[in-house]
């Protein structure tokens, strides 16, 4: 059984129970399965089928959960994209993911344009009638169920293939470490066109028979009014938001429902999971993952030993090795890679069987990332391979804000590099040099910059520099461009 036949199973069992809500609506489960059902058959009217890629590309929204299940229902998978993006970095997505049919609000449809595509709105989704006879089920554990992008190494945004078993795997191992069951409620707090959001805030706590309320944007002004309206008894939320919340006035909101929240997308430093939880007296529960692991690996338990600055144990069924470079486990205490395997691994990277095969040699997928466990198992994230920069739970590479600066004539070369931020995590930061006889201001080269990349992208400074530290093979030694930000 995939997590496609969630919508079915709940109404079944109880079609009166809650089941998901947003702003707008509140659909029982009921209500749930039958617009699942009528989405499913205007997607099928469409063309869509077992095989296809459809693309969603809204904020946060009812619409966004009933068009997920309902692709699912036909076997399609599905691509998220994140409405920020540029219009080119959002075509990129839909046209390498061969999406078929596209779910876009306005703005959206006018960054994409048609392209050869349909695009529904998301206003012909809304409370549509069931047909009399649903679509089948039809969806296989081995058909992929979501196509996840996250920047490559070379800068270029690749897709994560997820299939039905690993992400219903995955829900389940989700639902069964937290906890969840049919008294669970999440509000949705990160945005859905990450992994985190769709599997641990809605698909997860939906399988175990809890509900979902589905938060637009997060606003550190309002979200305890949104706590205390939705009664939720958990949250997922990233490091930045934990860092807006604990600088609030002193004020104590209503949080009674509220049992624990999660921390994930970025490591959490153990201060700032201390001034949260002493200030609301709300217990903060980190993991660590990856979307190529389908969003966790390990994590510290709800009920027993926390440990802040560690992202926990391996969950159940899965295994996670700190491991040298050639791939043997290394002792406690010790750093180096961290590598997984278990039924939440990825299939590969979409059309990049060389990649996908490197990555997840021997059965296990590697990380990129360097960790060490303690004598009691838990595991310390120590620090990236890779130069990623996480800025508020967002990745971002280095070399795609680069290579739009290398497209500025004045541009010579460029670096970017990851500047700590308190608040963010990470900020991008370029240090630049320009060619002989041209000219070109920071503020010309961040707002080109503006006009390629989303906003989260754009480097927060630029730095004229005559030269740029090399190393001895001539590459730019991006650890002293850190080391000076850091002086």
């Amino acid at each position: 059984m995939t997590v496609a036949a969630i919508a079915d199973d709940r109404a079944r069992a109880d079609r009166r129970g809650a089941c998901i809500a947003d702003e707008r609506q509140v659909l029982s489960n009921g209500q749930f399965a039958d617009a699942v059902q009528a989405v499913a058959a205007k997607f099928a009217q469409a063309g869509l089928g077992s095989g296809d890629v459809l693309a969603i590309m809204l904020p946060n929204q009812v619409e966004l959960v009933t068009s997920m299940f309902a692709a699912w229902r036909l076997g399609a998978a599905v691509t998220p994209i994140n409405p920020a993006l540029t219009a080119p970095e959002a075509r990129y997505q839909v046209d390498d993911a061969a999406a078929m049919l596209v779910v876009a609000d306005e703005a959206s449809a006018q960054k994409l344009g048609s392209n050869g595509r349909r695009i529904i709105a998301p206003s012909e989704l809304t409370s549509p009638m069931p047909p009399a006879v649903p679509p089948p089920l039809s969806a296989d554990p081995a058909t992929s169920a979501l196509l996840i992008y996250t920047s490559g190494t070379t800068g270029q945004p690749k897709g994560v293939i997820l299939d039905h078993a690993s992400i219903s795997a995955t829900a389940q191992l989700v639902a069964d470490w937290f906890e969840m069951t049919g008294d669970t409620r999440s509000l949705l707090v990160l945005p859905m066109f990450h992994v985190d959001g769709i599997l641990v805030s809605v698909v997860s706590p939906l399988l175990a028979g809890g509900s979902a309320v589905i938060g637009r944007r997060f606003d550190a002004a309002t979200f305890w009014t949104a706590v205390a309206e939705a009664r939720p008894s958990f949250f997922s939320a990233v490091p930045t938001i934990y860092a807006r919340l604990a600088s609030l006035p002193v004020g104590q909101p209503d949080i009674s429902s509220l049992r624990f929240a999660i921390c994930g997308a970025a490591p959490m430093p153990a201060e700032l999971i201390s001034q949260f939880e002493q200030r609301y007296g709300v217990p903060v529960v980190e993991g660590y993952g990856q979307t190529e692991c389908t969003v966790c690996c390990t994590s510290n338990p709800v009920h027993g030993k926390r440990k802040p600055g560690t992202v926990g144990l391996p969950l159940p069924g899965v295994d996670v090795t700190v491991a040298d470079e050639q791939d043997q486990p290394l002792p406690a205490g010790q750093a180096g890679q961290v590598i997984v395997r278990g039924p939440n691994l990825m299939r590969g990277y979409l059309r990049r069987p060389e990649e996908s095969a490197e990555v997840l040699r021997g059965g296990w997928l590697h990380t990129g990332d360097v960790g060490r466990f303690d004598e009691d198992g838990y595991l310390t994230l120590v620090d990236r391979i890779k130069d990623l920069i996480i800025r508020g739970g967002e990745n971002i590479y280095p070399k795609e804000i680069e290579d739009v600066l290398y497209t500025h004539p004045a541009v010579l070369e460029a670096a970017v590099v990851g500047q700590p931020d308190p608040v963010l995590g990470e900020r991008p930061v370029a240090f630049v040099v320009l060619r002989h006889g041209q000219d070109a201001s920071p503020a010309d080269l961040i707002e080109h910059c503006r006009a390629s990349l989303a906003r989260y992208k754009v480097p927060r400074e630029v730095f004229i520099k005559s030269a740029l530290p090399k190393n001895a093979i001539g590459k730019v030694d991006k650890r002293a461009l850190r080391q000076q930000l850091r002086g």
